[in-house]
């Protein structure tokens, strides 16, 4: 079971598989997302600290457009986390003041 930590905040496995932006929010870490994980809003951002994922797709890079975004960033509601990873949440609710959109589908 692949263990993801978010940096300087916590650990926890989640089942292969299964979509990064879930595994977060599951686990107490308040990822804003807003589209309900169909790629198109970029809140949901994180940066790969360690380990490996999956190429970025082309819906992902459409949605982040910037090639600065692009080179940083993924989305999580893309990420279906196969290995251990540690992340850096871009953008958290509470801090954006936001109410996250609908649950992304697994």
């Amino acid at each position: 079971m692949p263990t993801v930590t978010v940096e300087n905040e916590k650990s926890f496995d989640v089942e292969a598989g299964t979509k990064l932006v879930l595994a977060l929010e599951d686990n107490g870490i308040d990822v804003l997302h807003r589209c309900g994980g169909q790629a198109r809003c970029t809140t949901c951002r994180v940066e790969i600290v360690e380990g490996e994922v999956t190429p970025i797709s082309e819906a992902e890079i459409e949605a982040l457009e910037e090639p600065e975004l692009i080179e940083k960033f993924r989305l999580s509601c893309q990420i279906h986390v196969q290995s251990d990873l540690t992340v850096r949440v871009a953008k958290r609710a509470h801090i954006e003041d936001i109410t996250p959109g609908p649950r992304p589908q697994p």
